[in-house]
């Protein structure tokens, strides 16, 4: 558990992550150039989650995660490069098939890990300290990378890349999970693995919490592309008339976000002891949601509707991990858990387009409003139909039946 702590911490891009929006609006790209690019990241992750997954159950979910970071690696160098739309198109598909590569696997390797320990009750407690662990990293890597920023773009990438690089030797070190111990891995075949992913993802159990939690992860991720530049507009006289570079305050602020998420994440094992996967997951989505319209007609609301965003983004994350895995038989996990993301990317990619046409027409602010506006919508016409989540004792999907 300590060296998966600290593949966490090694794993985090928050060197970037305050600027990254800026960073392309300074080399060149409309709001809609970024959307699409988004879209591109979804679109791969929509066509690679199965095979990775799949790879993943095959070769072992930790060699998963050293291509993940190899991939995540040589995409963050690029970026110091590139100059022309085409070229952020293919850094975009390197971190697109990266992304694939962890997405089951970092879940599925912990899960089997505290299985093979008797331990698969602290799942929630132990994906939710690794994540505040990453964010923790994040805040200090943060607030340096607006100072880096500041003093010249590319030098956050090149900051971001050094420290993921340090990544794989963990990795490396980090024990394979008892099915690959002698390295033949998990016998599913293609054929299974599909089979696996139809049985998993067609249960009601499972169905409508995809939708549900999907819609509302999608939503989080295309709020994030806007959350610089209204950031920038609501504090930009406060900012001027400090002197302060922009850059270097979206560090801090987003230091803050990232602080906020690491406590949320800390402790999702107790909100869930205390609340219920139930009731947390119907109700925080749709507090969050209504917070994101407020902003449209007022603009200082902005600031706390994204840190209540970030905070309820991280601590679902980890619930929804880990009800996903209460229900998922241990040969095909990765594969059942990329095909989750999948459905998760599909949702998000008409979020994604339609945010970029919206922001570049009324604004970002719009942007943000209206994907709230999306989910409390389509939240009450799901609940019309079925519950988000289906009380009732887990239990995994067989391989062979």
């Amino acid at each position: 558990m300590r060296r998966y702590y600290a593949y966490q911490a090694l794993s985090s891009a928050g060197f970037i992550t305050p600027i990254f929006t800026l960073f392309m609006l300074a080399r060149g790209l409309s709001y809609s150039e970024i959307a699409t690019l988004s879209a591109v990241v979804a679109v791969l992750v929509t066509v690679g989650e199965i095979p990775t997954g799949y790879v993943g159950d095959r070769v072992g979910r930790r060699n998963s995660l050293v291509a993940s970071a190899a991939l995540l690696v040589s995409s963050l160098v690029g970026f110091v490069w590139a100059r022309s739309f085409p070229a952020f198109v293919l850094l975009y598909a390197l971190w697109a098939v990266g992304l694939t590569f962890a997405s089951g696997s970092d879940s599925a390797w912990l899960y089997d890990t505290l299985a093979a320990r008797g331990e698969s009750g602290a799942f929630t407690r132990v994906r939710g300290r690794g994540q505040s662990v990453r964010r923790g990293a994040s805040v200090v890597t943060m607030i340096a990378g607006g100072l880096l920023y500041a003093a010249d773009p590319t030098a956050p990438f090149v900051a971001a890349a050094a420290v993921n690089a340090l990544g794989i030797p963990v990795l490396l070190s980090m024990p394979r999970n008892e099915g690959y111990a002698d390295g033949a891995g998990d016998r599913l075949t293609a054929a299974e693995a599909a089979g696996v992913v139809r049985r998993a993802l067609t249960r009601p159990a499972l169905r409508t919490f995809l939708l549900y939690v999907g819609l509302f992860f999608g939503v989080v991720s295309a709020s994030n592309t806007y959350v610089q530049p209204v950031t920038v507009a609501v504090l930009e006289a406060h900012v001027a008339a400090l002197g302060v570079p922009e850059e270097a305050t979206l560090g801090v602020l987003y230091a803050g976000f990232t602080g906020v998420a690491g406590v949320a994440s800390y402790h999702a094992g107790t909100v869930e002891d205390a609340l219920g996967v139930r009731r947390a997951v119907l109700f925080v989505p749709v507090a969050v949601a209504a917070a994101l319209v407020v902003p449209a007609s007022l603009s200082a609301v902005a600031l706390p509707a994204f840190f209540a965003m970030r905070a309820a983004d991280a601590l679902l994350r980890p619930m929804a991990s880990g009800y996903l895995n209460d229900r998922v038989a241990g040969a095909g996990r990765a594969t059942v858990l990329s095909a989750a993301s999948m459905a998760y990317a599909v949702l998000r990619v008409p979020l994604i387009l339609a945010g970029g046409v919206v922001a570049d027409a009324a604004g970002p602010l719009t942007a943000v409003a209206g994907f709230g506006g999306t989910f409390l919508v389509a939240a009450a016409l799901l609940g019309r139909f079925a519950s988000p989540v289906v009380a009732g004792s887990p239990g995994g999907v067989a391989e062979g039946s």
